[in-house]
């Protein structure tokens, strides 16, 4: 038998190797150029059937894995330039590139600009360039897993980052209807995973100079970032306030993501961002500027194959408030959203003096003692809505408040004053108190009213310490079905605090003030039911001018509140959540509409089977009331309904008017 000799075939196959490396090397420096323009003449293409138009004057290799590029433009068809760069030069991976990667390891740009422009009659001058929803429903979904496709698309992005990098003199123009920005970075460089940018930021009036700095690995999935201006005061946000009435700004912020690691089929990112002397000022939020002196996130989410998490070991913190948050969105089997936040035991002082300056006003100066903490768990089903979970609790150690801010809940138990106010307008004053002859205390007000009020407003108003979780939770379930806010859940302490304490103005500040001011009233038992609830009838509005019980009565049905009827009663009742409209709930003979007639005696048999009211108390009351008093100069009636129940004919009427005339 011949002897195989392998160093000789460990020769042949070196040799070999070696001719075709030599022959891939000559034949891909002798065709790259060729190559790298049929990929230019690729994306010129595509971009045209989206109309518009890519040019790149010169394009060629540099080296081995160099490309240089000049005179780079995209021009959408008869819209502004959106793209011009004067020069180009960057490198690729060419392992990652045979295997279908781009990954870039230098790039150097400079002199160019990206320019966004609207205009009223052709929109953005990049609309073209963008998919159409149905166009990306049409493309497969070729990843089915969330943890692989949120892996994949970081991997994209931080792969176009390179290592190392050069640009100077490049702009971000924006004009959205005359509205304009100009961002441009002077100089950024990024170099030995350290990052320095530094952007000069105009608009109108406004001209700043911006920072950032830090340390960036796009390799290793990390990075250190401050963000901060380089001039004196705060950055202000630009932009966003013109266009959506938000100001805002900040000193600095920093971000941080220290890790972004795939194992177990489960993608992990850690990391943090923080921010200092946080401004934000929009008319939905308060009516002044709110501002957090610090406020950090540290983060820790997962993406697994059919959910995405924010684990219960992430924290936010507010100043010297801490919050436990965990969030989960998950298609295991159905679709299931889910949020907890967690404020372990904490100084009640810290809670007060940590919240956001401008946001919750009542609270300046307000001083208490003791501990508490604070619990909710919120889930949803969206193939079970009615299954929905809402729980929140607060637990308490010593809790005391020693000293009242701007709101003093006490003034409840004595006489006041009291303006409504109403679009921005302070009404005139009623008194609270025997010196208004209007005032009427609770044992003079019709057991009827009382009833009914509570029934259509807050029937557990006597159990409850300020909130009803059911009512909360049933006004969530409805607002997610309808897709919008048609339910509240206030009850009469919530009512109680919004009027006399607060403005009528629908922002976040207010809900959130009267939130917490109901828990005190109710918690710290600063004023007893009863009283609660002769106020709460001596101070809302029934009508248009019209406050409290006392005038209530006498403008409809010019009477005491003690002599009102049942049916008066559930018609007052049933006007409280919009009393300048009660006139459209009668008809042209000035009767009650069929729809409120219906709500009334719904209202009355809830009262009968709870046993607020007898079958007695319902003789003679079939619904029907009779507006006497001036309130009847606003009833939508019309002339022959005027004469309607006369005996005299109204043609015989008018006929005899004019004889009289003459």
């Amino acid at each position: 038998m011949r002897k195989i000799n392998y160093k000789k075939i460990a020769k042949w196959l070196a040799v070999t190797l070696g001719i075709l490396l030599v022959l891939g090397s000559i034949l891909f420096f002798a065709f790259r150029n060729m190559a790298l323009e049929q990929v230019i003449a690729k994306v010129q293409l595509k971009v045209a059937e989206r109309n518009a138009s890519f040019t790149v004057k010169n394009a060629s290799f540099e080296g081995i894995s160099g490309i240089k590029m000049e005179g780079v433009t995209l021009v959408p068809s008869g819209a502004d330039t959106l793209v011009s760069v004067k020069e180009i030069n960057t490198s690729v991976n060419l392992t990652r590139l045979l295997i279908g990667n781009v990954q870039l390891g230098t790039l150097h740009m400079a002199d160019g600009y990206i320019q966004l422009t609207k205009k009223d009659s052709l929109g953005w001058n990049f609309r073209n360039l963008l998919k159409s929803k149905k166009e990306d429903n049409d493309e497969p979904d070729t990843e089915s897993n969330y943890a692989d496709r949120a892996y994949n698309l970081m991997n994209k992005v931080l792969n176009l980052v390179p290592v190392d990098m050069e640009l100077h003199n490049l702009e971000l123009r924006v004009n959205d209807v005359g509205r304009k920005l100009n961002l441009k970075l002077t100089d950024t460089r990024l170099a030995d995973r350290k990052l320095e940018s530094t952007i000069r930021v105009t608009e109108d009036t406004i001209a700043q100079t911006w920072k950032v700095s830090g340390m960036a690995d796009p390799r290793a999935h990390q990075c250190d970032l401050k963000f901060f201006n380089a001039d004196t005061g705060r950055i202000v946000v630009p932009y966003i306030a013109k266009r959506y009435n938000i100001k805002s700004g900040f000193d600095a912020i920093n971000l941080k993501v220290e890790n972004m690691d795939m194992s177990g089929g489960e993608l992990h990112v850690d990391g943090y961002a923080s921010i200092k002397n946080f401004m934000v000022n929009n008319h939905r939020i308060a009516s002044k500027d709110v501002v957090i002196d610090n406020a950090r996130f540290d983060y820790h989410v997962l993406f697994g194959g059919e959910y995405i998490e924010l684990d219960s070991t992430s924290t936010v913190q507010l100043n010297k408030l801490k919050l436990r948050p965990f969030a989960r969105y998950s298609v295991e089997e159905d679709t299931i959203y889910q949020f907890k936040a967690n404020i372990p035991k904490m100084p009640a002082q810290d809670f007060i003096t940590s919240l956001p300056r401008g946001l919750f006003s009542n609270f300046e100066g307000m001083e208490a003692e003791g501990n508490f903490g604070y619990r909710l768990d919120f889930l949803y089903n969206k193939n079970k809505p009615n299954a929905l979970v809402f729980d929140s609790s607060l637990t308490k150690d010593g809790l005391k408040i020693l000293k009242y801010g701007e709101a003093d809940l006490a003034k409840l138990n004595g006489g006041f004053t009291y303006r409504a106010v109403d679009n921005g307008r302070e009404q005139r004053a009623v008194v609270v108190g025997p010196s208004n002859p209007n005032y009427t205390p609770i044992g003079d007000i019709s057991p009827y009213l009382r009833s009914a009020v509570l029934t259509s407003e807050d029937p557990s108003f006597f159990r409850h310490r300020g909130f009803i979780t059911e009512a909360f939770r049933q006004s969530i379930i409805k607002n997610i079905k309808t897709k919008k806010f048609s339910r509240g859940g206030s009850t009469i302490s919530m009512q109680l605090v919004k009027n006399v304490f607060l403005t009528r103005e629908k922002t976040l500040s207010r809900k959130l003030e009267e939130i917490l001011l109901v828990y005190i009233l109710e918690n710290q038992h600063i004023a007893g039911k009863e009283r609660m609830l002769e106020v709460y009838f001596n101070i809302i509005e029934w009508g248009p001018d019209v406050y409290g019980i006392g005038e209530a009565s006498r403008y409809y049905f010019d009477k005491a509140p003690s002599q009102l009827t049942l049916d008066e009663c559930v018609y007052l009742a049933s006007i409280i959540p919009s009393p300048k409209h009660f006139m459209w709930k009668f008809d042209g003979t000035g009767n009650l509409k069929g729809y409120a007639l219906k709500h009334d005696n719904y209202i009355k048999d809830i009262m009968l089977r709870r046993g607020l009211i007898s079958s007695e108390d319902t003789i003679a009351q079939n619904g029907h009331i009779n507006v006497i008093g001036r309130a009847r100069g606003r009833l939508p009636l019309n002339r022959e309904n005027l004469f309607a129940n006369d005996s005299l004919n109204v043609d015989e009427f008018f006929e005899n008017l004019g004889k009289l005339a003459y």
